[in-house]
């Protein structure tokens, strides 16, 4: 620093050269110390001693790089330890990447010495009677296989459950794990198909490797007519759909299970006429249970079986004999509705803070359930109230007068989610065939609202547009599919719907254009013969109508028995023995808007 000598010293690599504008080319040097305090001062003290001002004293930059190297180290660590949880973490990455592709197997074990997994036993599975002495030979083939391989008897490879959803074939195939005390392997259908090819196939493989690791086992597809639908005849040359693929391997998977080995592979569909024969035929699915709407004995094990689940005022018997009276099968009470109607009743009960779930909760509930709940909020002028009192009188009064219509249990103008303004409710007994006279006694019965409307106001709304549907649906049944017209003759087609069109959309009628004009004459002439019986009853009854719809505006409901004070008992004294049988009123289930 010093002039002179100083100045021609050498430049080291401690040094650096920097432009300054307007000073120009400045050495910089670069000193580490640990004390510059002291460095700092002893600079000033030589610059001071040599006579320098204090304006041409050589500036000095302290940077503190303690605090740059904790930054670096500090760095360098959340680096290590993000590469460390990277490679523990590695397994899970996979799998979330898996899972986003559409790639991971989910596949839901049950195995029986697991503690945490519910057990169902088929003493839990109410109803179903049938359907569980022929599902629980199974438990023998897999218990004891030798006993039947030694007669030489080629035990069942599987079993097809059919039938409504919520009617219980899942809670079906769970049973018969828990009962054999064997894994039950389950799957659902949707989950073998994805967007990448071939990947069906590579689940079934995969699925059917498990199974065989794990014999004797059960395994359950649920929702099965998602890969086993049949296959197209146009495009069975080229077999290259995801779909076909994955059928096709199922069925090579289905052909290698040793019947000695144990393995059962249980198949549940609400679609089972869509299946493909391949996958129907003996050798695989052996077993073809239907899985049907419970009768009303079950209906009355499954209430019972549910209602002694939660706080009731009476037992769960004197309850459910009651309950399975007003459901009929008919109605599509299931399983699962009926389970609903419980949970509701309970909720409820919980909600008006009752400590006991009482009729009146189990009531309203099944009305809930059928009818929707009430809209008390929406309000109807006096004029619409008026025409939905007529109509709902008109249908109640039909069915009051004619011999073969059902026991009425109420009608109602007080609207509700599931339908539109007002409804009649009647309890259908359970048949399985009916006559001639019965449908055209339920068509006068559906046509009586809007003979009503007719008959007191000159015109007709739009209320009956569901009646209408109903009506013909009916008549071309009689028609078409039950040979009931004498001009057609004793003949049966198949009703046109979407399950009927082939591959392309179309559906080709059996028979002629000629034919089919006749079939709709015939149709219309027994639409037209219900309705002018309807009116003409109601005419010649005007009086009872109008009293029936006068107490229906005042009161907006009306009972059994409160129709029997109003206009007398039925003319037909059937209706009041099978509805007299029943110490609650009998079912809604015919709902009429």
């Amino acid at each position: 620093m010093k002039p002179g000598p100083v100045q021609n010293l050498p430049f080291s690599e401690c040094g650096y050269n920097m432009f300054r504008p307007g000073i120009g080319w400045q050495k910089v040097y670069v000193v580490t110390t640990m004390d510059t305090k002291r460095l700092e001062a002893d600079i000033r003290e030589i610059e001071t001693t040599l006579g320098k001002p204090p304006e041409e004293w050589t500036p000095v930059a302290i940077i503190d790089t303690s605090v740059q190297g904790f930054i670096d180290l500090l760095l360098l660590l959340l680096l290590a330890l993000m590469l460390f949880g990277a490679s523990k973490s590695l397994p899970s990455v996979k799998s979330s990447f898996q899972d986003v592709l559409g790639l991971k197997m989910k596949l839901n074990v049950i195995k029986p010495n697991d503690a945490n997994a519910q057990k169902i036993k088929f003493k839990d599975v109410a109803g179903l009677h049938e359907a569980k002495v022929e599902i629980k030979e199974f438990i023998d083939y897999l218990r004891r296989p030798e006993k039947y391989m030694k007669l030489g008897a080629r035990l069942p490879k599987g079993a097809l459950l059919t039938g409504p959803p919520g009617c219980g074939k899942t809670f079906l195939a769970k049973a018969l794990a828990a009962e054999s005390s064997v894994p039950f392997i389950s799957m659902n259908g949707t989950e073998f198909v994805e967007m990448i090819g071939g990947l069906g196939a590579s689940r079934i493989r995969n699925l059917f490797k498990t199974a065989k690791k794990m014999a004797p086992c059960i395994i359950y597809i649920d929702e099965i007519d998602a890969i086993g639908r049949k296959r197209s005849q146009s495009e069975a040359g080229g077999g290259n759909r995801e779909e076909e693929q994955t059928l096709n391997q199922l069925l090579v998977e289905m052909d290698g299970i040793d019947s000695g080995r144990g393995i059962v592979l249980l198949g549940s569909t609400n679609r089972g006429d869509i299946l493909d024969k391949a996958l129907l035929r003996p050798g695989r699915f052996d077993r073809h249970i239907v899985i049907d709407l419970p009768t009303a004995l079950e209906r009355q094990e499954i209430f019972e079986l549910y209602l002694s689940r939660i706080k009731l005022d009476r037992e769960p018997q004197y309850y459910s004999k009651r309950l399975a009276q007003r459901t009929s099968r008919f109605s599509g009470q299931k399983r699962a509705d009926i389970a609903n109607v419980v949970n509701e009743a309970a909720i409820r009960a919980a909600s008006s803070k009752k400590s006991l779930v009482t009729i009146d909760d189990l009531d309203e509930s099944l009305q809930r359930i059928l009818a929707g709940a009430e809209k008390r909020s929406r309000s109807m002028v006096e004029e619409e109230r008026e025409i939905v009192a007529y109509h709902e009188s008109g249908h109640a009064l039909i069915g009051w007068l004619l011999e073969h219509t059902d026991a009425l249990l109420r009608v109602s103008i007080i609207p509700r989610t599931s339908v539109k303004l007002g409804f009649a409710q009647f309890s259908p007994r359970e048949r399985k065939i009916l006559t001639k006279d019965e449908m055209f006694d339920r068509m006068c019965m559906l046509l009586g609202g809007r003979a009503a409307e007719n008959i007191i106001f000159g015109r007709v709304t739009t209320g009956a547009e569901d009646d209408l549907k109903k009506v013909t649906k009916s008549a071309y049944a009689q028609v078409q599919l039950y040979g009931m017209s004498e001009s057609v003759g004793p003949l049966s087609f198949p009703i046109m719907d979407d399950s009927k069109r082939n591959e392309f959309g179309i559906y080709k009628k059996p028979f002629s254009i000629k034919l089919q004009h006749l079939i709709d004459q015939e149709a219309s002439k027994l639409v037209s013969k219900a309705y002018f019986t309807a009116e003409n009853i109601l005419k010649t009854n005007e009086e009872k109508l109008r009293k029936l719809a006068s107490s229906l505006l005042e009161n907006e409901m009306l009972s059994y028995e409160d129709v029997i004070r109003l206009i007398g008992p039925p003319k037909f004294p059937k209706q009041i023995v099978e509805l007299a049988d029943h110490v609650l009123p009998n079912v809604v289930f015919h709902l009429v808007s």
